[in-house]
């Protein structure tokens, strides 16, 4: 009679996350930095189709890395549940840590109960009125859940994008400085050398706190080539919420 295979629980489980920090790690990082009017997130995805960074509600986005079709079921699931809260009770009530918690219980369960985990990292941000309001929330593919304060780096070189964060990241950043900072940060190789992203290479979008609701917008190629280039100000990108201005072609509507 043959010997049934044994795996003890702590060995399973650490094999389950050297699995997923090893996809995690392959993706292309994804920088989400508090600036002085807003939070602005940044993702090398020269995809315009296969969105990194996507609104979930009113003041709430989402960007994860790793796998696409792992965590566009988790953004799709999101956008579900703040829909149904918001229209069952209110749109106050939809908050990016009731969106954590119930993403925290999905990426557990997947990771203890289902054969192989989730190979994902996200992080759901809501804009406040104030910044020392704002929620950023970093969950990883265990369902473990960090409460993140003015930044977050994620994918591969998160740990030297963290550390080049904490040396240089300032509160009164204008748009064009922060994403100046994770445009070089994001370049940045291991080695010490360095990679030009052009703004064709990158997905770029903003919490902007300008705006009264749906403060969530993407930053099209133009615009964002003249904020690399410190040619724009903020203000004059994002400095009105009349319809009129947010039918400007440099800005990009969210996708319904």
């Amino acid at each position: 009679m043959s010997m049934p295979f044994y795996v003890s629980p702590e060995q399973l489980m650490k094999d389950r996350a050297d699995f997923a920090r090893k996809g995690i790690a392959r993706g292309r990082a994804v920088v989400a930095l508090v600036y002085d009017g807003g939070i602005a997130f940044v993702a090398e995805n020269p995809s315009r189709a296969l969105h990194k960074i996507s609104e979930i509600y009113d003041r709430i986005a989402f960007a994860a890395v790793g796998k696409y079709n792992e965590f566009e079921n988790l953004r799709v699931a999101g956008v579900r549940y703040a829909d149904l809260r918001g229209y069952s009770y209110d749109r106050s009530d939809v908050t990016a840590r009731g969106l954590a918690n119930a993403y925290a219980q999905t990426l557990g369960t997947v990771f203890t109960q289902e054969s192989k985990p989730y190979e994902v990292e996200i992080v759901v941000a809501q804009l406040g009125e104030s910044a020392s309001d704002d929620q950023i929330y970093r969950l990883m593919y265990d369902g473990s859940v960090a409460d993140e304060r003015a930044y977050v780096a994620m994918g591969g070189g998160a740990d030297r994008i963290t550390a080049g964060l904490e040396e240089r990241w300032r509160d009164d950043l204008d748009l064009g400085a922060a994403l100046r900072l994770a445009v070089e940060l994001l370049g940045a190789e291991g080695d010490g050398g360095t990679r030009e992203l052009s703004a064709d290479q990158l997905e770029v979008a903003v919490l902007d706190r300008a705006r009264e609701r749906r403060t969530f917008r993407r930053l099209a190629v133009p615009v964002l080539e003249e904020l690399l280039r410190g040619g724009t100000s903020s203000d004059n990108v994002l400095s009105s919420n009349s319809p009129e201005s947010q039918q400007d072609p440099i800005i990009e509507d969210p996708q319904p």
